[in-house]
């Protein structure tokens, strides 16, 4: 892992939501992570376009923040089939915005991490060229791959030592390997 203070970059990305409606009567709406623009400037639910019932907003800006410690992930990433940044969502719990916009991150890994807690929502959307560019000469100049040392064996012999043979609270050598649930039964 890098610890180089250095190894840090930020882009403001804006955050492109799109408005469909819903294919079940129980879903009014369906929202969905169209977009992000690199470099956008600050918005609130800014309606970008309408079509039809369908509309997109520029709901936030956020920065993109890459790490140096997590180059293996965005390496990854950039490999994948299409190399996308994973925006995180919440349902708004307040105002009139249905969504909050809470991080953008080009880390599977952290997006994965999201995941896991079941609140959010993650949205996969793909790198524009320039976001590329950017995460790709991030990677070139911070990433180290790591050496794998093989770790030698001692010589120690632990398969000689029979832990519990010999001791006064078990009776017999076949009670060494006895479940608690057969040693209770046996002592009723």
């Amino acid at each position: 892992m890098i610890h180089n203070p250095k190894a840090y970059r930020t882009m403001p990305l804006g955050i492109v939501l799109r408005r469909a409606p819903g294919v079940t009567r129980w879903a009014k709406w369906v929202w969905t992570a169209s977009a992000v623009m690199p470099g956008a400037g600050e918005a609130d639910w800014r309606v970008l376009r309408t079509e039809g019932e369908v509309t997109e907003y520029h709901a936030a800006t956020v920065p993109l923040e890459l790490h140096g410690a997590d180059t293996d992930a965005y390496l990854h990433e950039l490999s994948a089939k299409q190399p996308s940044v994973y925006v995180i969502l919440r349902e708004a719990t307040e105002g009139e915005a249905p969504l909050e916009v809470l991080t953008v991150t080009a880390s599977p890994y952290e997006a994965q991490d999201y995941s896991d807690s079941g609140e959010e929502i993650i949205e996969k959307v793909p790198m524009p060229p320039a976001l590329y560019a950017l995460v790709t000469n991030f990677v070139e100049e911070f990433h180290e791959e790591e050496v794998f040392i093989k770790r030698k064996r001692d010589k120690k012999r632990i398969d000689l030592v029979e832990d519990g043979v010999g001791d006064p609270r078990i009776g017999k050598l076949e009670d060494v390997y006895a479940s608690p649930a057969q040693q209770r039964r046996r002592m009723n």
